[in-house]
């Protein structure tokens, strides 16, 4: 005779007074427990690796200013740039290089922005290299 051979045959129990766990209910018993809500988001965040600013030659900073200028001046013939610029991390030090191409919509000196594609704000002073 096996171990369980005295009950291995018997009806399995339901309650009188309760009803049935679903079986969705009953799964939620066996999900994982975070003890530490937000843990795994803070050692993600931690671990994100951000870029820092290049900071740019005198040589490089004229080169372009120079080709801003040259945009300005032939804002009217809708030219087409490649440009990198540096994007600050919202919540770290530091950020990364974004490298987009596009039409140019728009040179605002008075905020120091280079507008592309009418929804790319790109500050002068982040800009890395200017293609033209």
């Amino acid at each position: 005779m096996g171990r369980y051979s005295d009950i291995i045959n018997l009806p399995h129990h339901v309650s009188k007074n309760h009803r049935q766990m679903s079986i969705y209910d009953r799964s939620a018993q066996f999900a994982p427990f975070a003890a530490l809500t937000g843990y795994d988001e803070s050692i993600n965040e931690a671990s994100r690796y951000v870029d820092k600013k290049i900071e740019l030659g005198i040589d490089k900073q004229e080169e372009i200013r120079e080709k801003l200028s040259y945009l300005s001046s032939h804002i009217n013939e809708k030219k087409t740039v490649s440009i990198i610029y540096f994007l600050k991390d919202k919540k770290k030090d530091g950020g990364s290089y974004i490298n987009s191409h596009g039409l140019v919509s728009k040179i605002d000196q008075d905020n120091q922005l280079l507008i592309i594609d009418k929804v790319i704000k790109i500050r002068f002073c982040d800009i890395i290299d200017i293609c033209i």
